[in-house]
């Protein structure tokens, strides 16, 4: 007969171990973007690319949606892409109007176009950029939304351009105003001069 005595062996009572954190964390980080003053006025998954000028060859630069985001008080238009997952940087630049989108070749889903200064690195490098959409349709909307962006950017550079003219305007009247004021001035003296020598002589 077996020796069941393992059934009347009482169990050893569990133990509820808890240890207390050693720091304790009440304050909660939070990350900026630099995005929280600007609206969202066009998102779209994309790939882009960069050209390698040094090994003529077109780099991936990421995988993401490319957004264009207008500042809240200036208004002013920049394109934003970010890398998915990591959320990188890999495209941020105003919309200016010296912009150009051209066709890619051999593909009516993609644009290229180039930059005088992208801000994606440090310091700001002037790039050839292509990107690529999953259809010719979304490629076309990218298109109008870019060159919308361009537009809101020349009309809120106007105002600012014009200002600057109608001060440019008003000291170019100034100093006109000033040199004819000068210029009588000498024109009084002389005058002056040649009486008095006249009084003399008589």
């Amino acid at each position: 007969m077996a020796d069941n005595t393992s059934a009347l062996v009482p169990r050893e009572e569990e133990v509820d171990v808890h240890f207390e954190p050693v720091i304790r964390l009440t304050e909660q980080v939070d990350t900026k973007t630099h995005e929280e003053d600007e609206d969202v006025l066009f998102k779209m998954r994309a790939k882009l690319f960069r050209f390698d000028g040094d090994s003529t060859e077109w780099k991936e630069r990421g995988t993401g949606d490319v957004r264009l985001l207008s500042h809240k008080e200036t208004k002013k238009v920049r394109l934003v892409m970010r890398r998915d997952k990591t959320l990188k940087v890999c495209a941020n630049h105003v919309i200016t109007g010296d912009i150009r989108l051209q066709p890619n070749v051999g593909s009516d889903r993609s644009w290229v176009w180039k930059v005088a200064a992208d801000y994606s690195e440090n310091p700001p490098t002037s790039e050839t950029l292509a990107i690529r959409f999953a259809n010719p349709e979304n490629a076309a909307l990218f298109k109008a939304a870019f060159e919308d962006g361009q537009k809101t950017n020349l009309s809120v550079n106007k105002p600012a351009t014009e200002e600057s003219e109608k001060n440019e305007t008003k000291e170019e009247e100034k100093e006109k105003d000033e040199d004819e004021e000068k210029k009588a001035e000498e024109e009084n003296k002389e005058v002056g001069g040649k009486e008095a020598t006249e009084g003399e002589k008589e």
